[in-house]
């Protein structure tokens, strides 16, 4: 029987794979990688699921799992330059966290909760109250699909941004073997920059806080906005954020309410709220007459109420996306890698 990619997805969307592979070792994985290239297959790497939306037809080609490439190797720890980690791209990201933190290594506590794997991480730069991978990661180790090599990029190669990379910038090319971070060492957190955060742990923005306490303090917060994964809880079959928070210019952020959330990057660019503007164009938590429907936790994320299919959270993001662009003139950028669908 062929594998239902909504067996693998947190949305729980997704048609058949026609062929579904999980390699054991990085050797494994680059090997299926190269024979489907040579033979012309279409290739979809997957790990955890959680930030894709695959098509009801499924995926007409080789699905490769990279969840069997596990490790994490421990490169240097001294007090002076911290800790130096390399872990396998196939690591559960949520385990790494609590780790690091257990170990007293400083700089993604604030990351907690977040589901999927190691290796997705750099390709958008993962983010969320105030901390982003990139202030950890050293470099990448990838096998690039077209020089059909490995080779590992610095952070500074790996030219991240606001949700984004150089992989995600090429998509397809890039299969993530493992990624390297480097940590300070220390009890307390890195300087708690999100102001949400910091009211939650009773503090001021850019103080500190132990780092087991920000990691609870995160999760709670999380799990107030069905951002935690609970297979009883509709609210968490999703893919996370559907929408980006859009950096827009100076002209279009200045027509926008002056109650709207306004955050000026060093480019000149404006960054608002996508949550904000989804609830202020009328679309409220809960928003959706079927099967997809807006979480009644976070205007967000869109959700599977069960049994919904990618036709139906396509056409809900449509309808919010568009409704955003009628209200205010700003066109939200979905943030899910699309399988075999669009937007448009």
């Amino acid at each position: 029987m062929a594998e239902r990619l909504a067996d693998h997805t947190t949305l729980r969307i997704g048609g058949p794979a026609r062929t579904w592979l999980e390699p054991q070792t990085e050797a494994d994985l680059i090997a299926v990688v190269r024979s489907a290239d040579e033979a012309g297959e279409p290739l979809l790497v997957l790990g955890g699921g959680s930030n894709v939306v695959v098509g009801d037809a499924g995926f007409d080609g080789t699905v490769v799992h990279t969840g069997g490439l596990r490790g994490v190797h421990t490169d240097d720890v001294a007090a002076c330059s911290g800790a130096f980690l390399t872990v396998a791209a196939g690591e559960r990201w949520d385990a790494f966290v609590a780790t690091t933190i257990g170990a007293g290594q400083v700089g993604i506590e604030a990351l907690s909760g977040i589901p999927g794997l190691v290796g997705a991480t750099p390709i958008q730069n993962v983010g969320a109250y105030g901390q982003e991978v990139a202030q950890t990661i050293a470099r990448v180790r990838v096998y690039d699909r077209i020089e059909r090599r490995v080779v590992t990029r610095s952070a500074v190669e790996c030219r991240f941004g606001y949700r984004t990379s150089l992989f995600k910038a090429a998509p397809g090319r890039f299969v993530v073997l493992s990624v390297s971070f480097q940590f300070r060492l220390g009890a307390l957190s890195a300087p708690i920059r999100y102001a949400e955060l910091a009211r939650t742990l009773g503090i001021a923005p850019g103080e500190r806080a132990p780092m087991d306490e920000v990691r609870e303090a995160v999760l709670g917060l999380r799990r107030s906005k069905g951002m935690v994964l609970d297979s009883d809880d509709r609210d968490t079959w999703s893919a996370g954020s559907f929408f980006t928070n859009p950096i827009i210019d100076a002209g279009t952020a200045d027509g926008l309410p002056e109650e709207a959330p306004r955050y000026p990057q060093p480019d000149g660019g404006v960054k608002t709220s996508a949550a904000w503007l989804i609830e202020h164009a009328g679309f409220n938590r809960g928003f959706g007459s079927g099967l997809a429907r807006l979480s009644t936790k976070h205007a967000l994320a869109i959700t599977n109420r069960g049994g919904a299919t990618a036709a139906d959270v396509l056409a809900l993001a449509r309808e919010i996306r568009d409704g955003v662009e009628h209200a205010y003139g700003v066109r939200l950028e979905p943030e899910p890698v699309l399988v075999g669908v669009a937007i448009d």
